[in-house]
């Protein structure tokens, strides 16, 4: 299979050349730029150098219908939103990885992102590649909006109540923590090294893009799901994202039990390990990997839940993800070229 990539320069552009360059399927990987074209790719990641010898190709629609035979765009959000629609026309399916297509919502979309929203024909014809969660809707989209990196974690960590109607209306905070990468590469004031270095602090306090993505999906497997308090916080890393999350207890049900609960939901899941009574993820744990890794238990005392999952930003939550979802797609096994081992230490 001959596959294109928009925004390879970026850091989960970067992450999907060296996932498919492994992949048994991935033929040829074919990288576009509409700023850098002509240029060597290993000159922006030498790291690549002799992997990835390919030059970033122009963006014209003409040419690409002829060389690929699925497109991921893991630009900033605005560019799917303009290529999306060209290349559904021209029948190329797309994995989109920035937000343009996860809102169903165009005025919802555009009051969060600030930015005009996609076509409302392609954002409701785009599946949401949860890809656990979603895979019957996967095998046979032609749109996939890829899950954020914090919804993915999230998601993840609360589908065990929502898809059995076992979320409280009480309450649901998420507090949630992100390594720098998921900020991107361009460089800004927020994650210049003397400003991030020693240092732990909470940004878009209470307007967050991901906070109606969440919402979304949780009031699609729970109808009546109310709004929740998520609250991001950069931390001094480079990859990974630990969610914790806090609500009221299931009616009757022990720690035991919930752990039970979470257990048989995901045992079909390889991706997605339920830690044993007493173990708590930490971010490096899944450092390089597709895997989350998820803790739940009940304080007894307070009769909340308290669930932590963890992944790293830029695999689960971005290129590793998408590639999980162009397996389903295909109807390729769900962990083809994505079996590799968590880094550590």
């Amino acid at each position: 299979m001959k596959i294109g990539i928009i925004g390879a320069t970026g850091y989960g552009g970067a992450e999907l050349v060296r996932i498919l360059n492994h992949h048994p399927y991935a033929e040829d990987c074919i990288l576009y730029s509409s700023s850098d074209e002509g240029k060597e790719y290993a000159a922006s990641y030498p790291h690549l150098r002799n992997i990835a010898s390919q030059s970033l190709q122009p963006l014209h629609i003409e040419t690409i219908r002829n060389e690929i035979d699925v497109m991921f765009i893991a630009a900033p959000p605005g560019v799917s939103g303009e290529w999306s629609p060209k290349l559904a026309e021209a029948g190329i399916p797309v994995i989109d990885l920035s937000g343009d297509l996860r809102i169903q919502n165009p005025a919802v979309y555009e009051k969060w992102y600030k930015r005009k929203a996609a076509p409302e024909e392609t954002i409701q014809n785009a599946v949401y590649g949860l890809a656990e969660l979603q895979k019957k809707e996967i095998q046979t989209a032609k749109l996939i909006a890829n899950p954020g990196c914090f919804p993915t974690a999230v998601l993840l960590g609360l589908a065990p109540l929502a898809k059995n109607k076992l979320l409280q209306d009480s309450f649901l905070i998420v507090d949630a923590k992100t390594g720098v990468s998921g900020a991107g590469r361009k460089a800004s004031m927020g994650t210049h090294y003397s400003e991030l270095n020693d240092n732990f602090k909470i940004y878009k306090v209470n307007e967050h893009q991901h906070t109606p993505e969440i919402e979304q999906q949780l009031a699609a497997w729970q109808p009546g799901t109310g709004p929740i308090t998520f609250s991001a916080h950069l931390a001094p890393m480079t990859r990974g994202i630990m969610a914790t999350m806090y609500t009221e207890a299931p009616p009757g049900m022990s720690a035991a039990q919930v752990r039970e609960l979470y257990s048989e939901f995901y045992k079909d899941s390889y991706f997605v390990r339920i830690r044993p009574e007493g173990e708590f993820p930490a971010t490096k744990e899944v450092y390089g990997s597709n895997f989350c890794d998820i803790s739940v238990t009940v304080d007894e005392r307070t009769n909340r839940v308290t669930i932590v999952s963890v992944i790293d930003n830029l695999m689960k939550g971005a290129a590793g993800q998408a590639v999980q979802n162009l397996n389903i797609m295909n109807g390729w096994q769900e962990e083809t070229g994505l079996t590799m081992t968590p880094v550590y230490p």
